[in-house]
């Protein structure tokens, strides 16, 4: 049984932790894994999946949130956030998976979300599906295209309030600092009224950048892809689209605090959202009114610490969670020494 970081005694920051340290401690927040392993032969093997972030449990198209992105570097083939930059808002899950299945995801994700929503299309527009990807063709073999649209219908209609971590869902081909990565999770607190979650699918980074101030690992001269991040940050802190960006780009700091060097090839992607001011799709009203937080408070300074803190444990969790996975070409990536984290 693989352990959280927190439980070797490695305490990041100093904000209190949610009720399970996860993005899940958002209230309404909910997420859905489903995660393919297969050997096809003694070459080819299908290590992949798709992760789904539900911002509520309402339908995201009727009750739209506000969110916003920020790109530390974009070697990346995410969709949707052109319009996210435009518009302020989501109205789709937002989905993980490998960077050869984004079309397959993005697809499933529209069918479930027009079925649900039978105006999409017809008598209302379009609508913007989030699909962030990771490269897992080190463990995966790529070209089978394994992931199906109906994966990600899957993941969604399956998405809870606990969440896995690991190598599961999309997290399930990903390498981190030259170990097992994936998934990872965790939360904060801010003055017992808001929550700051964060979810990260970790593939990036060398053996000898993995440093934080209390570790080191040994180095590794086996070579991996530089490969890429992708950070989720959900509150139910009332924020707008502006203070949002600014929360997300506090993720990079939570990043480079473990290591990350942001490479040339490197997709180091951020999207963050609250569901404190849902906003309708259809209504009458020519102004919305909602309410947002002020920015020089120790409550907002603090929703920025939650932040960083989160992000860097996120990151510590996906390792430490992840077991040893061999995958393609006999290729295999260990999982993590706990004697890393040992003072």
């Amino acid at each position: 049984m693989r352990k959280r970081v927190r439980e070797l005694g490695v305490m990041i920051g100093d904000l209190p932790i949610g009720e399970d340290n996860a993005i899940t401690d958002v209230p309404g927040v909910l997420v859905g894994h489903v995660t393919l392993s297969e050997d096809l032969d003694n070459k080819d093997a299908i290590r992949t999946g798709v992760t789904a972030i539900l911002p509520h449990q309402q339908n995201p198209y009727h009750r739209k949130v506000p969110a916003a992105t920020h790109v530390m570097n974009g070697y990346g083939k995410a969709t949707g956030f052109v319009q996210i930059d435009e518009l302020g808002e989501i109205e789709s899950p937002v989905m993980l998976t490998g960077t050869f299945t984004t079309g397959s995801v993005m697809q499933g994700t529209m069918e479930y979300m027009m079925g649900c929503t039978p105006e999409i299309g017809d008598t209302t527009g379009s609508i913007n599906t989030v699909v962030g990807e990771c490269n897992d063709s080190y463990l995966h073999t790529a070209r089978t295209f394994a992931v199906k649209p109906a994966h990600a219908i899957q993941a969604i209609e399956q998405a809870t309030s606990s969440c896995e971590e690991g190598g599961v869902g999309a997290g399930t081909g990903m390498t981190c600092y030259q170990y097992k990565g994936g998934i990872g999770t965790s939360s904060r607190m801010v003055q017992e009224k808001w929550t700051v979650g964060v979810l990260v699918n970790t593939n990036f980074g060398r053996r000898s950048e993995f440093e934080s101030g209390r570790y080191k690992a040994p180095n590794d001269n086996h070579e991996t892809p530089a490969g890429s991040i992708m950070v989720v940050i959900a509150t139910d802190a009332p924020v707008s689209d502006r203070q949002l960006k600014r929360i997300a780009k506090r993720a990079s700091v939570g990043i480079n605090r473990t290591g990350g060097r942001i490479h040339h090839a490197s997709g180091d992607i951020i999207i963050a959202f609250s569901n404190a001011n849902v906003r309708p799709h259809f209504s009458e009203e020519e102004v919305i009114h909602s309410s947002y937080m002020k920015e020089d408070t120790k409550a907002f300074h603090y929703l920025l610490q939650a932040t960083i803190e989160a992000t860097e444990e996120a990151i510590l969790n996906s390792l430490t969670m992840a077991e040893t996975t061999t995958g393609r070409n006999g290729r295999t990536i260990e999982s993590i020494s706990y004697d890393v984290f040992k003072s």
